[in-house]
């Protein structure tokens, strides 16, 4: 199995959503520009948004076992994928990556 890294990056904030339809709340999302984790056997990290990992979890799994090239060409990198959390309201950008692409292209 292959370690999978995931880097946020970027969020986008829909203000004008969130004022029609969320009620206020203090604290909301902890996840920071250019943050990363490392996924080992395809396994959630620690520290790492159960929400996030949810929407990336299926393939983040697919990348640890040596599968990739989604939707045929999806990716330049064909051992990974960008994937937004599943939050309507500020929503954040991950790009997952094989760490050892050589050997996973092989």
């Amino acid at each position: 199995m292959y370690k999978v890294r995931i880097t946020a990056i970027r969020q986008t904030v829909y203000q004008d959503l969130m004022a029609q339809y969320e009620n206020p709340i203090e604290h909301t999302c902890d996840v920071r520009v250019g943050q990363q984790w490392i996924s080992v056997d395809g396994k959630c990290p620690e520290g790492m948004c159960p929400s996030a990992w949810s929407s990336m979890r299926e393939f983040v799994e697919s990348l640890a076992k040596g599968d990739g090239n989604f939707y045929d060409g999806w990716m330049k990198n064909p051992m990974s994928a960008m994937i937004s959390c599943n939050d309507g309201f500020r929503p954040f950008s991950f790009y997952i990556e094989v760490t050892n692409i050589e050997a996973a292209i092989k």
